[in-house]
């Protein structure tokens, strides 16, 4: 049963292909259907005053299954849009068969194969759906990418369920999420080395702190195919978004080897100090202190901090537990829908497959080793100043970069590996919340130097 199944699928998808190719490849019916679609009056579907009707009928009926073909999309599919339309797929199953942020990698996996699903347009014909087709409903969706609307609202989210307290009991771990930020200021030079200007370079780097909603925001800034500090951008937010959301997914996959290569077996068994119980005055505290502190060292991540630090006053007010359910839950969840299908949509194959996607992918699959291999070997170093009472376990270094809570699973993972006693969960937790903090505040850092 499942082989006469799979027969037939074959044979419908061979039989799909051959139309495509026998109309691809005959450039006379080709134009005939544009001249047809794009020149024809009403006055043409009268008959001739001799003849007969069911010749008229006929030939009018092989008119209209003209039209009708050419406007499939087994007429206009490209070999780029059954590429893309096949990186769609793939997202979809790894999610699925691998859980790889599954709430992510689906909607952007779907929003590519709607991006890539071919519709006719020539001319003055226009069919309203495109994203990049004015008047389109995911023309009007996509607004909320490029002008920077979603990620400050994914933030609020976040703020309205994380917990800082791992990092307000032990402070000097926000130095692990800050030395992780390396990766993306390197990221920023070789960007600029392989020929990206100054607006493009800086939202490439950002890939390095793997958070997708601030590459996006940053991306929306500085490389939206606009005129920024001089400099004549093109629009990269699609493959910024796509490579950032993309090794944030393969966070379980890139990051144990650099964590192994970098530390040693007796580093790996360092045991920590549980850490201390914090108040709830402090809880309140730290996002006040921690709004008003970051945005004046760094103004330009006022939208995305501003967010993050008032979810979370809300979420440790305990005043206003509705609003910091609505904005963990409904809302983060909404916009997730929102900026994962759009941001698949725009990955359309004449503008994404291109060598500035290439050069992006592999300048951020370098910018996410050397942030996670920065927090590894900083940890290193504050091991030498510290007792050994104080040492830290390396393996959390890695969580500095913002792939909440990914990233500090990793460092659980590896140190289970080693010692199936010696919890890093919550140690970790804080150079990772730490890391959002400071991808956000880099993201500023890079606007107000190219801004």
């Amino acid at each position: 049963m499942n082989l006469k199944r799979a027969l037939t699928v074959f044979g419908i998808l061979a039989l799909l292909l051959l139309l495509n190719f026998l109309v691809n490849s005959n450039p006379g019916l080709a134009a005939k259907v544009t001249d047809t679609l794009t020149t024809q009056s009403p006055s043409e579907y009268a008959p001739e005053p001799d003849q007969p009707m069911l010749d008229y009928a006929l030939e009018k009926t092989n008119e209209g299954l003209t039209k009708f073909f050419a406007f499939t999309g087994f007429r206009n599919a490209t070999q780029g849009n059954l590429i893309m339309i096949l990186v769609g797929l793939i997202f979809i199953y790894l999610a699925i068969r691998y859980d790889y942020e599954p709430l992510l990698l689906i909607p952007i996996g779907t929003g590519i194969i709607i991006g890539n699903i071919p519709f006719f347009q020539d001319g003055g014909v226009n069919l309203q759906l495109g994203i990049y087709q004015e008047g389109s409903v995911l023309n009007y969706l996509y607004f909320g990418v490029t002008k920077g609307i979603y990620p400050p609202l994914i933030f609020l989210g976040i703020g309205a369920m994380t917990d800082f307290s791992s990092l307000i009991s032990n402070p000097r771990l926000i130095l692990l999420g800050a030395a992780a930020q390396i990766g993306i200021f390197m990221t920023f030079l070789g960007a600029l080395y392989v020929g990206f200007n100054m607006p493009e370079a800086g939202s490439i780097g950002i890939i390095g702190g793997a958070d997708g909603p601030t590459a996006i925001f940053l991306a929306s800034k500085l490389a939206n195919g606009g005129i920024v500090h001089g400099y004549e951008t093109k629009n990269l937010i699609g493959p910024i978004a796509i490579a950032a959301y993309s090794y944030m997914a393969l966070v379980p996959v890139i990051q144990p080897p650099i964590m192994r290569l970098l530390t040693s077996r007796r580093e790996r068994l360092i045991r920590m100090k549980p850490p201390r119980s914090v108040s709830k005055l402090e809880k309140i505290l730290f996002p006040i202190v921690g709004l008003i502190l970051t945005t004046f060292i760094s103004p330009g991540a006022l939208p995305l901090l501003g967010m993050l630090f008032f979810g979370n006053i809300l979420k440790e007010s305990g005043v206003t537990k509705r609003l910091a359910e609505t904005a963990r839950n409904s809302m983060i969840d909404i916009v997730t829908i929102l900026l994962g299908l759009t941001v698949g949509a725009s990955t359309q194959a004449d503008v994404f497959l291109t060598s500035t996607s290439i050069l992006i992918f592999g300048l951020g699959a370098v910018s996410f080793m050397v942030a996670t291999a920065g927090g590894v070997l900083f940890a290193k170093v504050m091991n030498l100043f510290l007792s050994a009472e104080n040492k830290i376990n390396p393996l959390i270094g890695s969580a500095g970069v913002s792939a909440v809570p990914d990233s500090a699973r990793v460092s659980q993972m590896e140190g289970l590996k080693c010692d199936p006693t010696n919890h890093l969960l919550m140690h970790a937790m804080a150079p990772n919340v730490a890391g959002v903090i400071g991808s956000a505040v880099a993201a500023g850092i890079m606007m107000s130097f190219l801004l």
